[in-house]
């Protein structure tokens, strides 16, 4: 598995938060931890993702591969001689006849214009696609961890429409690690929502 061993994350045994940084560390600690204290159950959560990080544990060449030092960086291959790559990757793009005819017509041909709409869309929806993502990736913990806590799914309504007083109420029903964490994500989701004014509040 080709994991980020620097992505910063944080790691939980049942409802308690017992680790958090990088993913090296936190998977060391865990594993040191579980040696010691024959931990129960342990998830570790991508901090920017919320998503699990699936790593097994339990295994000591898995602890040994994260041990106790910092991942080296990687030495950039040399360059070779002539041109360098600009990075182009070719993949297939299905469109309808008229759109073709559309881009066929444009100065640079189709695949200028197409790179051109990307840059464009990236630019004029950079704000939107950072307010969901900040709301995915509480989501997806708050789904994880307090699916079956009092008030989820109205925290979890709470959360898409921006009520962040509605949902900082509901989530202190919640394990307190679980709810610090959570709020943590989920104020990420608000401040972004704060700053895309034409942001759609359910």
């Amino acid at each position: 598995m080709d994991l980020n061993l620097t992505r910063l994350c944080t790691a939980f045994e049942g409802t308690k938060q017992i680790a958090s940084g990088y993913l090296w560390q936190v998977a060391s600690l865990v594993q040191t931890k579980n040696i010691r204290f024959n931990l129960e159950q342990v998830l570790i959560f991508d901090d920017l993702t919320g998503q699990v990080i699936d790593l097994d544990l339990r295994g000591l060449a898995a602890a040994e591969a994260l041990s106790h030092t910092e991942p080296a960086q990687a030495e950039e291959p040399a360059r070779k001689p002539g041109r360098p790559k600009l990075g182009v990757v070719a993949r297939e793009v299905t469109l309808l006849p008229r759109h073709w005819d559309w881009l066929a017509t444009q100065p640079g041909g189709a695949s200028v214009a197409l790179r051109k709409l990307v840059e464009e869309a990236k630019r004029t929806r950079q704000g939107k696609d950072r307010l969901r993502s900040a709301q995915e990736a509480a989501y997806r913990f708050m789904s994880t961890m307090a699916g079956n806590e009092p008030g989820f799914e109205e925290a979890a309504r709470a959360l898409f429409r921006g009520d962040q007083e509605t949902y900082a109420r509901l989530a202190q029903l919640w394990p307190i690690d679980v709810a610090r964490y959570a709020k943590e994500l989920a104020d990420r989701a608000f401040a972004n929502q704060a700053a895309e004014p034409s942001a759609q509040r359910a």
